[in-house]
């Protein structure tokens, strides 16, 4: 990690060429200027911002107020770097389009730059564990009488199954959940917890595969293995622990829903 405070415009060029080199995301707040030329043409007169060069050859020049960057450029751009006449310069150029952003800094207050890692997953309405987190509040989201026995149930050499239950009929129940489309690698799997689950249980077995949606070959595989498939949709499972939640809130508070 480098940060720079009050650089020189040369020192803060040699940093940022350095940066780029190694492929990291840079953080500059300082005066600038900006152009573009390319689909339109715009100019930016002189202010105090915070420009963001990302790894993937993106830009975002950000004003000190508002979230929108003023200035941007898309992903794959390349940069070139310079100090001529007292000024900093950066050109972000991309091709097709062709077009070229250019920053011209007459001062840097503050020049970060760092390789960062994110391998998170982004989860728009819930995340898996929050998906099993509401079966495990509302069993009937995958099916009425169903009573849930463990969570994370070890079946030895085939690993550990998110559910494992017992239906209206006492059947016993092994359920697998996952938060984007399935399909014939997930249904593979909740095959081997319920064939390790017949060696142990002595009662008829049903499994039970909770996904959004299933992938081509998933529902033909399923069939043939006789497993079974539960539609439940992240935004469901939200709405079910926003509930939740509301409902335990009313009931600390002595009221009726």
């Amino acid at each position: 990690m480098k940060l720079l405070v009050n650089p020189s415009l040369d020192e803060a060029c040699s940093a940022f060429k350095d940066a780029m080199s190694s492929g990291e995301v840079v953080i500059i707040v300082g005066e600038c200027e900006v152009e573009y030329e390319g689909r339109a043409a715009s100019t930016l007169t002189s202010g105090e911002r915070v420009v963001i060069f990302k790894q993937d050859g993106s830009l975002l020049v950000h004003r000190p107020e508002g979230y929108e960057p003023v200035n941007w450029q898309p992903p794959g751009c390349s940069f070139r770097a310079s100090v001529t006449d007292e000024v900093f310069r950066v050109s972000a150029t991309r091709l097709s389009p062709y077009e070229v952003l250019t920053i011209s800094f007459s001062k840097v207050k503050l020049l970060f730059s760092e390789k960062l890692q994110d391998r998170g997953a982004f989860s728009l309405y819930a995340s898996e564990e929050d998906m099993k987190r509401a079966i495990q509040l509302n069993p009937a989201l995958i099916e009425e009488g169903l009573r849930l026995l463990t969570s994370e149930k070890d079946l030895g050499e085939a690993g550990y199954a998110d559910f494992v239950g017992e239906d209206s009929n006492g059947n016993f129940v092994v359920i697998e959940v996952k938060r984007t489309s399935a399909g014939v690698e997930e249904v593979l799997q909740l095959a081997r917890y319920v064939n390790e689950a017949k060696q142990r249980v002595n009662r008829p077995i049903r499994g039970i595969l909770v996904a959004p949606s299933l992938r081509k070959g998933g529902q033909k595989l399923l069939e043939q293995l006789k497993l079974e498939f539960k539609m439940l949709s992240p935004e469901r499972c939200r709405r079910e622990l926003k509930r939740g939640r509301d409902v335990g809130l009313m009931e600390f508070m002595g009221l009726k829903r």
